[in-house]
This record gives C-alpha cells, sequence and structure tokens, in this order.
C-alpha cells in the first residue's frame, strides 16, 4: 500500500505565505525612543593664579585711562550739493595724561586732522561719552601728539607713569588698545629688545624703542605699553609686518621720552630742541658729489653757530656754489648725514657747549658751539 506523500512548500513559497499571513494593518515596531546624553558635569574652579589675577587688576585699573580716537571726515554728499555728511577716517588710541583733559596720542593717528581742515577728532572715554578734542601740539620726529578735552576731572584718570631707563629684555609687559575697532583690548608679552631704532612719520629715526612680542595691530597705536606694576613705559607706534597685520614684532617709543616732549607740547604746543644754528642742505646734495656729514648752507644771526664762525655756502659773481662748512663730527662721533647729526644734537640741551668738527676749503676744524633753543 502506497503510502501519499505530505508535499511541503518550497522555502521561497514559505516565505510568501508567512507575509499573506500577515494581518493587512500590521506595523512594523517603532525603536525605542533615544534618551539624550546629560552635560558632562563642570570641574571644580581652582582658583586664578596670582599672575592671572595680577593681569586682571592692572587691566581693571588702567583700562578707564584708555581712550578710543575717532576721527571723521566732513564731504559733500554730491558735487552739486551743499549738504555735508561726516563719514570716519580712521581710529586709533591713546590715554589720559593728567586731569586737565590733555590725552596723549600718536601723531600719525591725528596726522590728517592735523594737515586738512576737513578732518576732526572725537575722543571716547571708558564710560562711553564722546568729546571733541583740538591738538594743542604734536611732534612727528618722535611720533607724539597731544589732545585736549573739556572733560570734567572726575571722568579722567590718568596712568602712572613708569621709567624706561631701567627696563630689560625678557620682563613681562602689558599693552591695551582698540585694535580694528574693537574698544579696551588687553594683549600681552614680554621685551624682546631694547635700543631699537625706528623712523618716524618725518623721516626722522626714533632711538631707543622698545621692542615687545605683546600683539599690537592696527587701531593699537598711541595706546600704553604697560609693566607688571601697571605703569607707563612706553607708547605703542608701530608694527613690523609684511602683510600689515600682527607678526609678532612691536615698538613703542620710550615713556622717559614721551614724558620729555608731552609737558613742552601741552606749554608750547612744540618741542623746543637744542640747535646749533645753521640750516643744513638735503643730504642728496653732498652724497652727489661723493661726500659724508652735514653741509651748511646758512648760518643763523646771533646764534652759536655764528659766535663760533661757521661758514654758509655762497656763490661767487660768477654764479659758482662754494661749499660752506661740512660737518662730519659732533663730540667725536660721526656725522654721515643730517639726521645723525639731529639724533646727537637731541641728547643735549640747550646751553651745553658741544665739539664740532668739520670739513673747511679740505681741512679739518674743530670749534666749540654752544647750543641755543629752536624757534
Amino acid at each position: 500500500m502506497n503510502r501519499s506523500r505530505r508535499c511541503w512548500p518550497s522555502p521561497v513559497l514559505r516565505g510568501f505565505l508567512f507575509l499573506a499571513a500577515l494581518p493587512l494593518h500590521a506595523q512594523t515596531p517603532a525603536p525605542p525612543t533615544a534618551q539624550p546624553e546629560k552635560p558632562l558635569p563642570a570641574a571644580l574652579p581652582t582658583g586664578l593664579s596670582a599672575d592671572e589675577l595680577n593681569t586682571i587688576s592692572i587691566f581693571e585699573t588702567s583700562s578707564p585711562s584708555v581712550v578710543h580716537i575717532q576721527s571723521t571726515a566732513t564731504v559733500r554728499r554730491d558735487m552739486f550739493s551743499m549738504n555735508v555728511t561726516r563719514i570716519p577716517a580712521g581710529s586709533g588710541t591713546g590715554f589720559v595724561w593728567d586731569q586737565k583733559g590733555h590725552v596723549v596720542t600718536n601723531f600719525h593717528v591725528v596726522q590728517q586732522q592735523v594737515e586738512d581742515e576737513r578732518f576732526s577728532l572725537e575722543v571716547i572715554l571708558n564710560d562711553q561719552s564722546s568729546w571733541p578734542a583740538e591738538v594743542i601740539g604734536h611732534e612727528p620726529d618722535k611720533d607724539v601728539a597731544v589732545l585736549k578735552i573739556k572733560a570734567p576731572a572726575e571722568k579722567l584718570r590718568p596712568l602712572k607713569l613708569g621709567t624706561s631707563t631701567d627696563l630689560r629684555v625678557g620682563q613681562r609687559v602689558l599693552a591695551i588698545g582698540n585694535p580694528f575697532g574693537l574698544d579696551q583690548t588687553l594683549t600681552t608679552g614680554v621685551i624682546s629688545g631694547l635700543g631699537r631704532e625706528i623712523e618716524s612719520v618725518s623721516g626722522r629715526t626714533i632711538q631707543g624703542v622698545i621692542q615687545t612680542d605683546a600683539a599690537i595691530n592696527p587701531g593699537n597705536s598711541g595706546g600704553p605699553l604697560l609693566d607688571s606694576s601697571g605703569r607707563l613705559i612706553g607708547v605703542n607706534t608701530a608694527i613690523y609686518s609684511p602683510s600689515g597685520a600682527y607678526a609678532g614684532v612691536g615698538f613703542a617709543v620710550p615713556a622717559d621720552e614721551v614724558n620729555r616732549v608731552v609737558p613742552q607740547l601741552i606749554e608750547f604746543g612744540r618741542v623746543i630742541r637744542p640747535v646749533l644754528g645753521v640750516t643744513l642742505a638735503d643730504d642728496a646734495i653732498l652724497r652727489r658729489i661723493g661726500g659724508e656729514g652735514a653741509l651748511v648752507i646758512n648760518v643763523q644771526p646771533g646764534s652759536g653757530a655764528e659766535k663760533a664762525g661757521l661758514q654758509p655756502t655762497t656763490r661767487d659773481m660768477r654764479g659758482r656754489v662754494n661749499l660752506g662748512d661740512i660737518i662730519i663730527r659732533v663730540e667725536g662721533k660721526e656725522v654721515g648725514d643730517s639726521n645723525d647729526l639731529f639724533t646727537i644734537l637731541d641728547r643735549k640741551a640747550i646751553g651745553d657747549t658741544v665739539k664740532v668738527t668739520l670739513i673747511r676749503r679740505g681741512k679739518e676744524v674743530t670749534v666749540p658751539i654752544t647750543l641755543s633753543a629752536s624757534k
């Protein structure tokens, strides 16, 4: 007797039958809801270091003395209209010198206003109050200028003045300024070098300049460089950078130079410097004939140079030029050009007598000259 075989569907058919057996409205169960991760617990504070606390204290104490200087220009809206408008023309930094309203900054920060009456200045204090400012004195050779504002004394907090003669490479410094228009920015670093020389706006050499790696960018100009006691030791004035932005090399005019110049700018509007009493030729004239030194063109009547018998440059009846005295040394220091002469005299005082060595008609002569005040 043959038993009937039980026939099982193929695997494919079994799968089909299984799916067909599911309810028509069956849904795939949703995955469990994901729980958001909890924030990590914050570590307990360990307290600020003594160095951090000192930096914070210096900034909080000194920043009210630092100001933002804004230059604006008056322009016509169009050539056919009498309507004018004011547009921002530049900005920089300065600091309060005294409670009489004097503010110190770089000359190049206010140069536009000095040279063009269309420009005006305003000083914005730490409390954001704004005050019209006028330039009452400037010294392009040192890149220093003094402004005056009519703010009440209680709003003005002068910086503590330090010295720059005892500075040391490696000591910590802080700079406060307004780089790129960002108010009250603090950067820190060290003194990278001392006794540097940079060229001023006028082309003259500023000597004894402080080099620092504290970040100094456009807008920091005119701001204070402070030591770890919060004293002013320099005025930030320039950067060395191929790109025009911070590259780790900044320069500041030393505080001793600033303290010598500022009182004169406040009193006289300019620096009264010791001079020989001569007018010098352009340095290119001597270079064209292969000479070095400072060529005397004119001698001022009544000056120390006239009393010492210095000879000016003249023309004879045929129009030929007779060169005057050529100054080659002062107090034994070489004079290669007029800038060298000004640099040497800048370290002297009015009334000092200096030994001046010169070339007169091919012969070397040394004469004493008493320095007088510049006019």
